[in-house]
């Protein structure tokens, strides 16, 4: 069974001097704590948006809380976007940066939403049955994945 913890981010970091003011040790702790990392992207000009980066670069400092927040985290991405193109690039674009904090991306599906408006209802709820199913699929793979990387303790 996949237990939900839903981290908001807020990303509006502009007025705010420190990373633990904004984001508090709470949120890094919060990641630190989790079995996974699932990272839902939006695509922003065929790239990944600067205030997503933005909130994991302050989730980055002090550096050396790196290694006890990210490192060797299992971390999922999916994505929508309103366009037609998917989030193919966006997902790429993540990768070097979950390089860079030594977690481990997790590969055994895709979603890459496009022409969102189509697929969610102004709630936010998906009312495109096969977009439920792929985002079903690629949520029942990531916990299999996380009961695997749990048992073997790595």
């Amino acid at each position: 069974m996949l237990a939900r913890h839903v981290l908001e981010i807020q990303t509006d970091v502009a007025a705010s001097p420190s990373a633990d003011e904004h984001f508090g040790l709470d949120q890094r702790d919060r990641i630190a704590a989790a079995d996974g990392l699932l990272l839902v992207t939006p695509e922003y000009n065929n790239s990944l948006p600067g205030v997503f980066k933005n909130a994991i670069d302050w989730l980055t400092r002090p550096p050396k809380d790196i290694a006890r927040v990210f490192r060797g985290k299992p971390v999922a991405l999916m994505g929508a976007t309103p366009g037609p193109g998917g989030t193919g690039l966006s997902q790429a674009a993540w990768l070097p940066v979950l390089r860079t904090l030594g977690t481990v991306p997790w590969f055994g599906s895709r979603v890459q939403v496009s022409n969102a408006a189509r697929v969610f209802d102004a709630e936010g709820r998906i009312i495109d049955e096969a977009v439920r199913a792929s985002v079903e699929k690629h949520l029942l793979g990531f916990a299999e994945f996380l009961a695997r990387f749990t048992t073997k303790g790595t």
